[in-house]
Parts: C-alpha cells; structure tokens; sequence
C-alpha cells in the first residue's frame, strides 16, 4: 500500500516586530478548509516571531499552545515555521513539530545560524521525527541548506523527506532553490522548502522529489502549496537508483576509504589557510 502524505506550505506576509500567530491560525483554518486531506502543514521561518530576536520567548508559551490546540482539534501534523526561543541567558532559533495528539514530539535548533546577522546562538543537534505509519522525517531551517551536511545527516539518520521553512529576503533565493534541488538529489528524498513574504522573505517557496523534480514552486505572492506525495517513491529510487540508474547511498555504503575533513577537523582544511575571520565587510578591495 502506498504511503501517501497530503502536504501544505504556507507562504504568507509577516509583519516585523509583532507576533504573527493569529494570522498564522486564520491560514491554517483556510488551508483545512480547501484542503481537508492535508497530513502536516508547514510555516516559513521565524513567521511567529516576526524575525524580531526581542519577542524571544521560552517554551511553553503562548501562541504555541495556540498551534498545539489547532493541532489536536483538527488532528493535523504542525510546523509553525520557526521562532525565537529564550532559554535562560540564551536565544535560539527554533522549530517544533506538533502530533496530531497536540504534543510537541520534536524540537530543533538552527545549526547554521546565517552570521554575522543572525545574534542567537547556534544548535548542535540534528532533528527527525516519525510519522506512524507513513514515514521519517528531518528538520532544517533556511541557512542550513547551504552546508551539505545537514541534509546528509538528516537522510544518514534515516530521513525520507526534509523541512525546510526559510526567511531569505535577498537576491540569492535563485540559488537557494538550487539546493534545495541538490540535497533531494544527492540524498534521494523529498525537500520542502518554504519561504516567507515581506519581512519574512521574497516567496519563491519550492517543493522537490527524490529525483530533483521540480514538484512547484511559488511566486512571491500568498499562497498555499498543496501536494499529496508518496513516500514509496523515496524507496524505489534508492534501491533502483535515481533515473534507474544512480543508487547513491548503496555505493556510499560500499565506500572504504575515510574522509579527511571530519578526521582531522574542518579547520584543518587547506582552504581555511586563505580565509579571514567571518565578519561583515565595510568594503570589497584593497
């Protein structure tokens, strides 16, 4: 029997400096409105918290007990994007995934905060989550897709599709989608990336098969991107190979050698040899 999962992303406004959890719950009433066989619905990143580090907040709060009641009464699976988390004298940005039993059974947070911007501190540990009966999954947030790595990790750890929600407001979104379609690619899963409007990003969201097929992509109006997938076709192309042909994590698997960089530390790397500190350059040139 196929594993189908009804799918939603929501590419919706965000407004700077406010909490944007009631227009959030009035997308989500819209989404289950039109379409009432979705599984799991996911936001942009930092939607809730308006991309504003000052409204961090610890968990449990407020607005996701609003997600986690929304959750249980219509017993739908829950990624409300990302928001600012406070934990003691430190703030994280953070994901959550809400269960249908309105429980937060998985919690994330970003590894690759994109520096020097972004003030929080940055998570250490990867993020999957099972769907019973259907399916695991991983968890990233924006930045993350530019480091292979993580998405590596998230398929090595077993993971069939990822979750991206994303807040990129400038003029490398081309090349975001671009990896998006790579991590499908080289890890042979599905990729959901979803980007926000206004402050929280110029749309462009993108949805990708385990063979680099492009599912849709939005443009930078609202939207609600709807899609039913099947999970078997992550089985088939990695025992069959991608096209029938390439069946990468099987020669991964017979690899013998080792691989240097995470031996001896990634600064150990001759390229960091020409590298200056990470800052944010005044000017290019000399």
């Amino acid at each position: 029997m196929a594993r189908y999962l009804g799918i939603a992303g929501i590419q919706m406004e965000v407004a700077y400096g406010k909490d944007n959890s009631d227009a959030m719950m009035v997308n989500l009433d819209r989404t289950v409105a039109l379409f009432p066989w979705v599984d799991i619905v996911l936001f942009s990143e930092l939607c809730v918290s308006g991309i504003d580090i000052n409204l961090a907040a610890p968990i449990p709060n407020a607005f996701l007990d609003k997600f986690t009641e929304w959750a249980q009464n219509e017993k739908k699976w829950l990624i409300p994007g990302s928001f600012y988390e406070k934990e003691q004298d430190k703030i994280y940005n953070t994901s959550v995934v809400i269960s249908p039993d309105g429980e937060i059974t998985a919690k994330y947070r970003k590894i690759f905060p994109w520096r020097p911007l972004e003030k929080n501190e940055a998570g250490e540990e990867f993020c999957i989550f099972d769907i019973p009966n259907k399916g695991r999954f991983g968890l990233c947030i924006c930045y993350d897709v530019w480091f292979p790595e993580v998405a590596r990790n998230l398929a090595w750890m077993g993971a069939e599709a990822i979750f991206c929600p994303t807040a990129t407001y400038t003029s490398d979104r081309p090349q975001e989608m671009i990896l998006a379609q790579a991590a499908a690619i080289s890890n042979q899963l599905f990729f959901f990336n979803v980007n926000g409007l206004g402050i929280g990003g110029i749309g462009r969201s993108i949805f990708v098969d385990p063979e680099g097929h492009v599912l849709q992509t939005s443009g930078e109006g609202f939207v609600i991107m709807s899609e039913v997938i099947d999970l078997d076709i992550v089985s088939r192309v990695r025992e069959y190979g991608t096209l029938g042909t390439s069946q990468v994590w099987k020669d991964l698997g017979n690899f013998k050698g080792k691989f240097p960089i995470y031996e001896k530390g990634i600064r150990k790397g001759e390229i960091f040899k020409s590298l200056g500190p990470l800052e944010l350059h005044k000017k290019i040139g000399r």
